[in-house]
């Protein structure tokens, strides 16, 4: 055989060994690099190596952390720089959650890594390592009857989720006190009956809500019913390890129901068939780290973006959740108007007629006019009635009694409130730096009386104490809000959002300095003022058990029009269709940018934004505290369809400032939550 044959009939070499590759999520926070990075596997980490796992890599000749988000086949780079070490096995990252970090990371202008660190707690390696303790299973045989069952559609929605489809509805909840044996009110019932029959189709759910003390009463609401110990919590207040013991639960596919606020809207439950969200309106639904997404819209995307239904619930109804009600993206189940005034209670503005002003002449002057007291003495005759006050405190702001000029800060010009000492007397102090001021005169006109144009939840209880002697009062506000009280007589002032639960409901309310709540000033002003005016009238008795809400405020503005006719589907669809007219959000997209003058200037030149956009501003904002640079915002306006087109030219501009490093910090928002 010669030479030539044996290279003709040698086998040809096989193939090499196929590389294994990770394709990384980085924890970097960089602009210009949101994007995912591969890395070769080395054999000795090929087991641990799994989609979610936790990882360290050399990125830019640093450690970094990470996650592993795909496991390709192939990668563009030829060579790849091995990962470093694999962390923890553990996969809490899954595709699913890949996919709606990724959504609401394009949707706010942001990147992966900011939503990322919002999505996945941090790892608690002696929980990931523990002894799994069982997850009971729900019981079913103990759903509650009425709420979402009674509301119009109710029932076909229900019947949707028991059989897996992917509904997307918003349950307008009747704003009344009805509570079952356990405590629970409407809407928590609905919540639950939405949840049962998500578990019935086999299928996961997840319930969304503002707060902690919202949550462990959703919490309680679906223990009672479906058994001890199969919900799982996932929220600020809880310790570092039982916060990861409750994600590892449902990332395992253990836990199948889950109830926590705004970050749990991307918990890696396993097949998802409904998320719930509760009071959309609410602002603490909005995150105030970048890039500030708000818990709806994450909401929505989490549907768009895996198979499952979505029911939003209010009292009140959101400029967002009327703008998908009209588009058909989402189904209104409310009941008529007319049925809304029968099962709730009377409201009444106190100066709203001739009459009214011919019995009371002062009734549109006074702070506290005669019908809030006959209301007040009315409901005491048979239960706790409660009293809103807008803010917490003594006397929540001063002025000049001479001139009427605000109280200033000697050093940072910030507003000066008193606050009523133990021993007696009062303090003034800088509601900005905290410093307190011995003596005070007016530098405008000499002066050294004070009054109080706005005043706090301790003097109004002071106030009513002395009008209602032998009353027990409650003061539910600041760092002392009260979770219930009972059903005897008592006068409880609460600030919104810090009400009391009643055993039996309030017997009546008083929701005073109505036109402070109107008179701020942001664009929705409105809208807020009618929602915590809502969520009162929720905690008193239906009209036919004697509950009565009197308002102080001005009876001509629409949300008072609307409190009085229980009416928020109107007065949202009046509220949208005037921010259209004008050009706000939600009607349009916009995208805020906030930093130094020269730099936001800078940034609206070189962003492309789309055609239809219209730049607006700047506009110098206060200063917090004196010596602080100036900052500056301008808006960007365009129409809802080039929305997205908005949130990429954002990004594309951040990423160019981000790989130049230029310097100074500028602030993007888009949609943003206050307009003011």
């Amino acid at each position: 055989m010669t030479a030539t044959d044996a290279l003709i009939t040698a086998p040809a070499p096989g193939p090499g060994p196929a590389r294994r590759i990770a394709r990384v999520a980085l924890d970097v926070r960089l602009p210009h690099l949101d994007r995912f990075f591969d890395y070769s596997v080395p054999d000795t980490m090929a087991v641990g190596a799994v989609v979610g796992a936790r990882v360290r890599v050399r990125f830019a000749g640093r450690m970094a952390d990470g996650f592993i988000v795909e496991l390709p086949q192939a990668s563009e780079v030829e060579k790849l720089t091995p990962l470093s070490r694999v962390v923890s096995s553990e996969p809490v990252l899954d595709a699913h959650q890949v996919r709606l970090i990724r959504a609401v990371a394009d949707h706010y202008a942001g990147t992966f890594a900011d939503v990322m660190r919002l999505a996945v707690p941090p790892r608690h390696a002696a929980t990931e390592s523990a002894a799994q303790h069982p997850w009971p299973s729900a019981d079913l045989g103990h759903v509650p009857s009425g709420a979402l069952e009674h509301a119009p559609g109710g029932p076909e929605f229900l019947r949707g989720l028991r059989q897996g489809r992917h509904l997307r509805a918003h349950w307008q909840v009747l704003p009344r006190s009805i509570a079952d044996g356990a405590g629970a009110d409407d809407w928590l019932r609905g919540l639950v009956q939405a949840c049962a029959a998500a578990l019935e189709g086999g299928r996961s759910a997840l319930v969304l809500v503002p707060d902690v003390r919202e949550a462990r009463r959703m919490r309680d609401a679906l223990t009672a019913c479906l058994g001890e110990g199969c919900v799982a919590e996932l929220h600020s207040e809880l310790g570092p390890a039982a916060r990861y013991r409750n994600y590892l639960a449902a990332s395992r596919g253990r836990a199948r129901i889950l109830v926590g606020t705004r970050g749990a809207v991307y918990a890696p439950l396993h097949d998802l068939g409904l998320v719930c969200l509760w009071d959309d309106g609410d602002d603490l639904h909005a995150e105030p780290r970048a890039p500030y997404p708000h818990a709806r819209d994450a909401a929505a995307l989490r549907a768009s973006t895996q198979p499952c239904a979505l029911l939003f619930a209010s009292y009140a109804r959101s400029c967002e959740v009327e703008r998908w009600i009209e588009s058909g993206w989402l189904a209104a189940l409310a009941a008529p108007a007319g049925a809304v005034r029968r099962e709730c209670a009377l409201v009444r503005v106190a100066a709203d007629s001739d009459e009214a002003l011919r019995r009371d002449p002062l009734a549109d002057a006074v702070r506290i006019p005669r019908r809030a007291f006959e209301t007040i003495r009315a409901g005491l005759a048979s239960g706790p009635v409660l009293v809103q006050v807008p803010r917490s405190g003594y006397l929540a702001a001063l002025a000049c009694a001479d001139c009427r000029a605000p109280v200033r800060c000697r050093t940072c010009s910030g507003p000066v409130r008193a606050d009523r000492m133990p021993e007696g007397g009062r303090r003034l102090s800088c509601r900005w730096c905290g410093r307190t001021m011995a003596s005070w005169r007016c530098s405008r006109c000499g002066s050294a009386r004070l009054r109080a144009p706005l005043v706090g939840s301790q003097r109004t209880a002071e106030e009513l104490g002395k009008a209602f002697p032998g009353v027990r009062l409650i003061d539910s506000s600041g760092d002392a809000v009260r979770e219930s009280v009972g059903g005897t007589p008592a006068l409880v002032v609460a600030t919104p959002g810090a009400e009391p639960v009643a055993e039996a409901g309030y017997s009546a309310a008083v929701l005073l300095d109505g036109s402070l709540m109107l008179g701020r000033a942001d664009l929705r002003a409105g809208e807020e003022a009618l929602r915590r005016w809502l969520a009162a009238v929720a905690r008193v008795r239906p009209a036919d058990q004697g509950g009565s809400v009197c308002l102080v405020g001005p009876p001509e503005d629409a949300p008072v029009q609307a409190l009085v006719r229980l009416d928020p589907a109107g007065f949202a669809a009046r509220e949208l269709a005037q921010r259209a007219e004008a050009g706000f959000p939600p009607a349009v997209a916009m995208c805020a940018v906030e930093g130094a003058e020269r730099l936001i200037t800078d940034f609206a030149g070189t962003a492309a934004w789309p055609e239809q956009a219209e730049i607006l501003g700047r506009v110098e904002l206060p200063a917090a505290a004196s010596g602080t640079e100036p900052l500056w915002r301008l808006l960007v306006r365009a129409p809802r369809a080039a929305g997205r087109a908005l949130a990429v030219a954002a990004k594309e501009a951040l990423a160019v400032r981000s790989a130049r490093k230029e310097p100074g910090a500028v602030r993007v928002r888009i949609d943003p939550a206050e307009l003011s």
